[in-house]
């Protein structure tokens, strides 16, 4: 059984950090989805897949998975480095703008 230790990340749709503090143990998909040829659902007989363990730490999720057999893949977050101009959005409007100020 293959797993996957990641810290989820914000979503596109929003600034904000929330649900971005906890770490998430998600399982590999053992077999492939299958289209449902009447109704048209995607299925699969993999019950592991819909199972998503979140932890506080790091650690919780690596202990959790060598205690339980579990083969996991440690993903480490990538941090966003942050280029903020001194002025800001309110310099767009300044009346000593240097440059020429075109919309």
């Amino acid at each position: 059984m293959q797993a996957r230790i990641y810290r989820p990340a914000r979503t596109a749709m929003s600034s904000g950090t929330a649900k971005t503090r906890t770490w998430v143990l998600d399982f590999v998909d053992a077999s492939a989805r299958e289209i449902d040829p009447l109704m048209g659902w995607t299925s699969s007989s993999d019950t592991q897949s819909q199972v998503r363990l979140t932890f506080a730490t790091k650690q919780e999720a690596i202990d959790y998975a060598k205690d339980n057999g579990i083969d996991a893949v440690v993903t480490e977050p990538q941090t966003r480095k942050m280029n903020v101009r001194a002025g800001g959005y309110g310099e767009n409007f300044a009346t000593n703008r240097r440059g020429a100020w075109t919309h």
